[in-house]
């Protein structure tokens, strides 16, 4: 099996994944790392009415649940936090 030259520049292994094209043997994974949550823990806070509409506003005109919304925007701080330091 002939095996597929690898794609030269980032717009070119764009291009090749968008017309449908298998690029799997085209991604080194070999240095990948997966990172798994560690144990789920329940987090309860109380904030305003308020805050809760606009927060549910934003979420809705992204089309994503409340929760997961929170959750991007912890980890979003989190991480911006560490990249002060």
């Amino acid at each position: 099996m002939k095996k597929k030259a690898l794609a030269k520049t980032a717009e070119e292994f764009d291009r090749r994944f968008n017309e449908g094209e298998d690029v799997a043997d085209l991604i080194d994974t070999s240095k990948a790392v997966i990172t798994r949550g560690g144990k789920k823990v329940r987090l309860t806070l109380d904030v305003s009415s308020s805050l809760v509409q606009e927060i549910d506003d934003i979420r809705m005109r992204i089309g994503v649940d409340r929760g997961a919304l929170v959750k991007i925007w912890l980890y979003e701080r989190i991480k911006q936090e560490k990249d002060i330091r």
